[in-house]
């Protein structure tokens, strides 16, 4: 029994030491950034009310959420999907803004998934809402945003695919689909399924050139010149608008500079139906599924009540950690940290000294020095809890730093 409390649940993980350092230093240095653009903090609750997650505003499943009940007999859930939180927040508070927003936050979502190939059930995301502009400077701000996050972290070796979920909502709308039939061609567009595709869109009684176009979607990746080649083989005013605006969010992305990291994939849909028109992903090496998501969602906010067009993202950050991990990118913490050593005579002297060194951005940790106990028992200890210096006193005027990483000794006056 005591062994089976040690472990955690399947899905979720503690992290701790080095690990946990990383992360957080990653999470300060990339909220940092959003900042700089602009960007306010806002936080919303962990579990909020079943319906503002349900199937009709386009998140996750019923089954893929963690269900409970208040006193009073409501359903609860924790939130699987930070956007529709903030797209009520915004409704409640900010229903009388009329000019763009910015916000930014850093949570847990909870996913009742399969853990199939490791995957987490209790994920930490950071994102950014641009709420209240429709264009496509917007979008274009958003993926710039985005992929300078994913620069700042140290990739290197990424790639951002860019697609356009009016693009396939025109088409559908062009070919009079019916839901059912929709629902069958997202999937198997999104999963690339070429024969599946060609076997349901050859029963549509559509003309040739629309069935053609379906059947092309999960070809279309790549550069400018794939959407010229879409423009060429639709005839749909709200598809060629689509394809336009993803022209010129690339030309935005050349002005930021990061258009080399950009690619577009006119088949790429979402499992999130609030999408309505611009979306994207960012993939790198050493994980198997995107490490960043993010799309235009115009009449998500609409549904609380306030008409506001919107675009946002989010970064998994503990995928992101894991590809920088397999990628042996290095996330950079503090090495400010020291542990005073005393021996117990001087344990006033040393609680002076700790606090200057705190006094000076210096994270100081105090111990008392066991008689004969060896100087490399406290290194070992330091190396084994991010501590990159020893302030041993000697007596109470004289001290020496040791380098835990190099056993080098400086002699100080501490008085």
């Amino acid at each position: 029994m005591t062994d089976r409390l040690l472990h955690t649940p399947e899905g979720v993980r503690d992290i701790y030491n080095t690990e946990c350092a990383g992360k957080s230093a990653l999470e300060a240095k990339l909220k940092s950034r959003l900042l700089l653009y602009g960007y306010e903090e806002i936080q919303t609750p962990s579990f909020e009310f079943f319906d503002i997650f349900n199937t009709e505003r386009g998140t996750v499943s019923s089954r893929e959420m963690y269900k409970f009940f208040d006193r009073e007999g409501n359903t609860l859930v924790l939130r699987p999907d930070i956007t529709p939180s903030i797209a009520r927040a915004v409704s409640k508070y900010y229903a009388q803004e009329s000019m763009p927003m910015r916000f930014c936050y850093l949570g847990h979502t909870f996913r009742n998934n399969s853990s199939y190939q490791g995957r987490l059930k209790e994920i930490t995301q950071l994102g950014a809402e641009l709420i209240g502009s429709s264009d496509a400077h917007a979008d274009a701000e958003v993926i710039a945003v985005a992929t300078e996050l994913l620069l700042l972290s140290g990739l290197e070796n990424f790639q951002v695919d860019v697609g356009q979920v009016g693009f396939f909502k025109a088409l559908v709308e062009e070919a009079g689909i019916d839901k059912e039939t929709e629902e069958r061609l997202r999937e198997l567009i999104e999963n690339k399924n070429y024969f599946g595709i060609e076997d349901v869109v050859e029963k549509l009684p559509v003309p040739e050139e629309i069935k053609l176009v379906f059947i092309k979607l999960p070809q279309w990746f790549g550069g400018t010149e794939m959407l010229a080649e879409a423009k060429r083989l639709t005839y749909s005013s709200k598809a060629l608008e689509a394809l336009e605006k993803l022209e010129k969010i690339y030309e935005i992305l050349q002005a930021y500079g990061l258009e080399k990291y950009v690619t577009f994939d006119l088949g790429m849909l979402s499992e999130y139906h609030y999408y309505t028109g611009t979306i994207f992903k960012g993939y790198t090496y050493g994980t198997g599924d995107a490490i960043l998501k993010g799309g235009r969602y115009d009449s998500l906010i609409g549904q609380f009540g306030k008409e506001a067009a919107s675009t946002g993202f989010a970064i998994e950050i503990d995928r992101l950690l894991t590809a920088l991990s397999r990628q042996k990118i290095d996330v950079a913490l503090p090495k400010n940290s020291v542990l005073v050593l005393y021996p117990q005579a001087y344990i006033k002297e040393a609680i002076e000294l700790s606090k200057c060194f705190r006094a000076h951005q210096r994270a100081a940790a105090m111990l008392a020095q066991e008689e004969g106990e060896p100087i490399g028992s406290y290194m070992a200890y330091c190396s084994r809890h991010q501590l990159y210096a020893i302030c041993r006193l000697i007596d109470d005027v004289q001290a020496e730093i040791i380098d835990v990483k190099t056993g080098t000794p400086q002699r100080m006056l501490i008085k």
